[in-house]
């Protein structure tokens, strides 16, 4: 697949532009980012792209320069999405995969609405381990606790209260910070309590310095939120790890004594 003349010319003039050499005036300029911006995302952000096609433009753009390359990936339309943001949402990840290996992508920019790819993926459905495998590279490629614009959820918080427990897992992995807070404080893991998430509460609660006792603004706790809901098993997880974390000090020294002077394996160790 050839790039069209039309297109091979705009991205010339874009080439010329990005060098100073010389630059294009505002209006050739707008017209030549307008041709590109048509018929990239008519290749790139449409459910019907192929991983081919995909592979022919960006090759061709890279040939032309680098800087091209760089700046046709990151284009954002009228809305701020990239060809990323869509690729994520329609689940296409053949296509992410070839915008992630072309090593250029912004992968942490906002769209107007104030989601990164990394937070639209929180959301995406995955039905494969090489899917799956997709979205990891783009987790560890960006800030998995970047927040969005308008109100502070990050990825975690998204995936979180829509019960995607295999993003919630990936991220995890991938260092999101269980205890960040959005615009009204609340916490994945009061999320995942309000929405009686009981399996992903479990899996927040398991990491290291998961803190279930703070506050968000209207000063309720993850606990609070699960016995407003009605969620009495997850009220019944969070008050034993609260216990559990309190009295863990204390008790694993006495426990591990007493195991120890019986002969005991010291399961605290």
């Amino acid at each position: 697949c050839k790039l069209s003349e039309k297109m091979f010319s705009a991205c010339q003039a874009l080439k010329m532009h990005l060098s100073d050499d010389p630059p294009l005036s505002s209006r050739e300029l707008h017209d030549c980012l307008q041709t590109i911006e048509q018929e990239w995302f008519s290749v790139s952000s449409q459910k019907t792209a192929t991983p081919d096609s995909m592979d022919d433009y960006l090759s061709a753009f890279r040939v032309i320069s680098p800087s091209v390359l760089q700046h046709i990936a990151n284009m954002a339309d009228g809305n701020g999405n990239t060809a990323l943001h869509y690729s994520v949402s329609h689940s296409h990840f053949a296509i992410v995969k070839k915008l992630l290996d072309a090593e250029v992508c912004n992968v942490d920019h906002q769209n107007k609405a104030g989601y990164t790819p990394i937070m639209l993926a929180a959301l995406a459905a995955v039905e494969s381990p090489e899917e799956l495998r997709v979205v990891e590279q783009l987790f560890t490629k960006g800030d998995v606790n970047a927040k969005a614009s308008q109100a502070g959820q990050t990825a975690l918080m998204l995936a979180v209260s829509h019960g995607r427990t295999d993003m919630v897992r990936a991220l995890l992995d991938r260092g999101a910070d269980v205890n960040l807070q959005d615009d009204e404080g609340s916490t994945a893991l009061m999320c995942s309590s309000e929405h009686g998430h009981a399996h992903i509460v479990r899996l927040l609660l398991a990491q290291d310095h998961c803190d279930a006792t703070l506050n968000d603004s209207d000063d309720s706790t993850a606990l609070s939120i699960a016995l407003e809901a009605g969620h009495h098993d997850i009220a019944v997880l969070l008050y034993a790890h609260a216990n559990f974390s309190k009295g863990q000090t204390g008790a694993a020294a006495r426990h591990s004594s007493s195991l120890s002077s019986s002969g005991g394996r010291n399961i605290f160790e």
